[in-house]
């Protein structure tokens, strides 16, 4: 036997020597063994026992890590012959894929099968909490017996408000607990029997289901959704559906999922539903999706053979005349990987009628790939792919014996296609590669395509920065193939030669150059040269491209851009004295300058350029100019159009804050123009003060200079004053809105005040908006006022109210009609019952009314009428009623953990409704 301890001041070493030792002896043997890491532990040690070899491992607090899951233990026993470890004592396993947490004594974890078995345990997750005698945890499932669950044990309350003690149950993560024998618990007491117990777990939308209904074409309506089980591995829900106007009038389902059912079957998932066609049509519509996915092993394989089938029919829904109604759809792919090569076989098809239309998703009746792996011998690599089958596909509009065939035609298909790549080092400082890409099609109709690539490339390096490249390439794209899916389009040849420079002539300065010379194409349609010129050297940032056709001589297009900017040109930098050397000479201490560049504080901008199909380019210039602060800047630009030639815009940005001190400045000035001259003058911008961080002042507008005929206003002009957004209490005020240069005023103008002052469990809210008197705005009216208030008194009470005032006008002065609302939440009151930490029901109040005028007349006489509402909160159900005095509507609800209220009645002024039950 050997033992490792370890001091806790040498955990981090020794934890990573256990880990090692435990990681290493848990994947000996196993290339696909769970990873198991230690991260707490104070001793390993290694025993053989009756032939066994073990690991034991112990401490105060031993955690280990299996992939994602967190064991917790005081001493830990891992068995490497049955793959097994042993939580001895009390501990804890939490599994992270399904969010669950296993509390109990001597928990075994089979590693291989991924199963846990204990005594005693309690199962938590977020839905509900569940004690077993005996627990077994296998992947998909958790079996108990003896056990006792109730999703009201996290709520902190005993006994329990509702509980169920079974001799078996079987939970489901994620998707629902089956229980046998059940008793129904009541704070404990039993008060029912059921054999079989099934709680959902999962969404609504998969839970149980039955609803009734009434009306409309089809009448008496009835749909149920029952869930089932079979055996431990076997989930399904009974569709029953009733139509009381349909022919037939019944139709029946099933979906399902079943994990192992068969040999060579990993899961098995079934929908079908038989349902009655709509009222006028007889007969059952089907639904079916049928999904079955395995592993089938194989001698000398890498891996299992995986395979997936799915089986596919939408009838349900689809109109008579629809292509797609009664076609079957059949899709089946398997996989299996051998050293030498990995191969494939996929079918896809369809059954029914025969299409009309052109497929969408090519058929592959089947598909056979061979895809050998690829070999490589020092530099040189070669891939290969064949695949061969029988296809339909939507025909190829392209070829006219395909498109003869109709939309689709059927036909067999040869592809093989290789990728070979050889590099090499000729000599120093030089690369060579080459690669061929080829994929041949070759069709039972005696059609043909070819895909042809052959790339060369050789790059040199001279003098540390300089590069100097040669490239040669063949491309050739033939043939017309029968299907559209795979048509490479029009016959294309080419055949380039190119040459790439790159140099470095100076310091800081890069030129380059790039030809590119087809020999397939006329010389008219060569690309041109491309030739760029970098300079950075302070002042100076210089980027450059020119395109030139060396057989006309012409400029095709030219772009440059430069800036003259230093900031630390003014700055003297000391550099030190350096003696003597083998073979530099002595240098003396020295002061000098990044650049010459006069002015640190001014950046000069520019660029512009020249193309041949629209002559010179704008041409941009730009002046910024930086404070000592660097706080404070201002810009300006104008662009110069050279061609008309005349500026067609400027604009100036600038930046203001005098600092007084390191934290507040007294005020801040920002502020932005842009003008446009053309195609259309416009003037856009905005300004803003802000005063100690506390108050701004803004303005904005986007005016057109000249505006068209038919326009009412240029654009927008906005003034505006108050607090910065984001504190406790806040006010602004606004006027402005659409504004006319030509009349120079504001056509339809507003003034707008907002006030809101908040506290911790207070707030108060008021805001107006005033119609003022414009060109096209013939009143000055109040068009919306809103006030709100809240408050809330500890965690007890809370007290609310709104109210909101609206006019509007229709119709043309001064014969136009306002139409005035008011809406009234005056009230608006909680009340929390029960302890104040956790209140066990809430009662809530509200005023509600919304009163309407028409040039003065009320249009509702209705008085203001209350809505009353009562929540129990019991933590694992709930109790909701509520009572809407203005609509005479009265409710009542319950709640379960994952679903929402559930209907128990519903009285209104038209009757009395109440699940499954006729309409009363």
């Amino acid at each position: 036997m050997t033992r490792v301890r370890r001091s806790t001041r040498k955990q981090s070493g020794l934890r990573t020597l256990l880990t090692a030792a435990l990681v290493a002896v848990t994947a000996w043997g196993q290339a696909e063994a769970r990873t198991v890491r230690i991260v707490s532990a104070d001793t390993l040690e290694l025993r053989t026992v009756d032939g066994q070899d073990l690991v034991v491992i112990a401490g105060e607090g031993v955690e280990l890590r299996v992939d994602d899951d967190v064991v917790k233990a005081r001493r830990v026993e891992f068995n490497r012959t049955r793959r097994t470890l042993t939580l001895v004592g009390a501990a804890s396993y939490r599994s992270e894929k399904d969010g669950q947490d296993l509390r109990g004594e001597n928990l075994v974890i089979d590693l291989g099968a991924e199963q846990v078995t204990g005594e005693d345990v309690l199962i938590s997750d977020a839905a509900l909490e569940i004690r077993g005698q005996e627990v077994e945890r296998i992947p998909g499932q958790l079996r108990a017996s003896g056990g006792y669950f109730s999703t009201c044990a996290r709520c902190g309350r005993t006994p329990n408000d509702f509980a169920f003690r079974a001799e078996r149950l079987i939970v489901y993560p994620g998707d629902r607990l089956v229980a046998y024998r059940a008793q129904v618990l009541i704070v404990d007491v039993p008060v029912l029997f059921l054999p079989v117990l099934v709680l959902p777990l999962n969404e609504k939308d998969r839970q149980p289901r039955f609803q009734v209904g009434s009306g409309g074409a089809d009448g008496f309506t009835v749909l149920a959704d029952l869930p089932f089980s079979l055996a431990d591995n076997t989930l399904g829900t009974t569709l029953l559906r009733y139509y009381q106007n349909r022919t037939p009038s019944f139709g029946a389902g099933v979906a399902l999922r079943s994990y192992a059912p068969l040999p060579f079957v990993d899961r098995l998932d079934l929908y079908t539903l038989a349902n009655p066609r709509p009222v006028g049509a007889e007969g059952l519509d089907l639904d079916l999706d049928l999904t079955a996915a395995g592993r089938v092993p194989l001698a000398s394989a890498l891996r299992d053979l995986d395979y997936r089938l799915n089986v596919l029919r939408r009838d349900i829904g689809r109109a008579g005349t629809d292509p797609e109604k009664g076609v079957t759809r059949v899709t089946f792919g398997a996989k299996v990987d051998y050293p030498l090569f990995t191969a494939e076989l996929n079918y896809v098809d369809r059954f029914g009628p025969e299409p009309t239309t052109a497929l969408s998703t090519p058929l592959r009746q089947p598909e056979v790939i061979l895809d050998p792996k690829p070999y490589t011998s020092g530099n040189l690599s070669v891939d290969t792919r064949f695949s061969a089958g029988q296809y339909t596909a939507k025909s190829n509009p392209l070829s006219r014996s395909a498109s003869a065939q109709g939309v689709n035609i059927s036909t067999s298909r040869l592809e093989e296609a290789h990728d070979i790549s050889y590099s090499a080092v000729p000599w120093p400082n030089a690369e060579f590669s080459v690669r061929n890409t080829f994929t041949g099609r070759y069709y039972g109709t005696g059609a043909r395509t070819v895909q042809l690539s052959v790339q060369a490339a050789l790059t040199g390096r001279f003098n540390v920065d300089n590069t100097l490249g040669l490239t040669a390439g063949y491309v050739r794209n033939e043939g017309t193939s029968p299907f559209e899916f795979d048509a490479i389009g029009r016959r294309y040849l080419s055949a380039p030669l190119g040459v790439t420079l790159s140099t470095v002539p100076a310091r800081g300065v890069t030129f380059g150059a790039a030809y590119t010379r087809d020999l397939f194409l006329a010389p008219q349609d060569q690309a041109p040269a491309r030739f760029t010129l970098n300079v950075n050297r302070l002042p100076l940032t210089l980027g450059s491209t020119l395109t030139r056709d060396l057989d006309s001589g012409e400029v095709k297009n030219f772009d440059y851009s430069f800036t003259l900017a230093d900031p630390d040109s003014g700055t003297l930098k000391v550099r030190p004295a350096q003696p003597a050397t083998a073979t530099t000479p002595a240098a003396p201490q020295r002061t000098e300058r990044s650049s010459e560049w006069p002015a640190p504080q001014l950046a000069v901008t520019g660029s512009g350029g020249y193309s041949d199909a629209t002559g010179l380019k704008p041409f941009r210039l730009g002046f910024t100019v930086t404070g000592d602060t660097r706080t404070n800047n201002f810009s300006a630009y104008a662009q110069h159009d050279l061609q008309t030639p005349g500026l067609n815009e400027f604009g100036v940005s600038f930046s203001l804050a005098p600092t007084q001190d390191m934290i507040l400045n007294p005020y801040s000035v920002t502020g932005r123009e842009t003008v446009t001259l053309k195609p259309a003058a416009r003037a856009q911008g905005n300004l803003a003060v802000n005063w100690r961080g506390a108050y701004t002042f803004s303005a904005a507008h986007d005016l057109l200079l000249n505006h068209p005929a038919e326009a009412k206003d240029s654009g927008t002009l906005t003034f505006s004053v108050g607090t910065v957004a984001g504190g406790a209490t806040n006010w602004n005020l606004t006027y402005g809105g659409p504004f006319d240069l030509e009349r120079f005023g504001w056509t339809r103008p507003t003034l707008t005040a907002a006030y809101r002052a908040t506290r911790p469990g207070q707030s108060f809210g008021v805001g107006a908006t005033l119609n003022v008197v414009g060109f096209d705005q013939p009143r000055t009216e109040l068009s919306r006022a809103d006030l709100d208030a809240n408050w809330q008194f500890g965690g007890r009470a809370s007290l609310s109210g709104r109210a909101l005032y609206t006019r509007t006008r229709s119709g043309a002065y001064p014969e136009d009609r306002a139409t005035d609302t008011l809406t009234l939440a005056p009230l608006r009151l909680g009340v929390a019952i029960g302890p104040e930490d956790k209140p066990g029901a809430y009662l809530t109040g509200r005023l509600e009314q919304t009163f309407t005028w028409v040039d003065g007349v009320r249009q509702d006489i209705g008085p203001v009428r209350p809505v009353i509402g009562l929540t129990i909160d019991r933590c694992c159900w709930a109790l909701q009623a509520e009572a809407d005095l203005k609509l005479g509507r009265y409710r009542l609800a319950v709640g379960l953990p994952g679903q929402t209220n559930y209907p128990l009645f519903d009285l209104t002024e038209n009757g009395f409704d109440v699940p499954l039950l006729p309409r009363f």
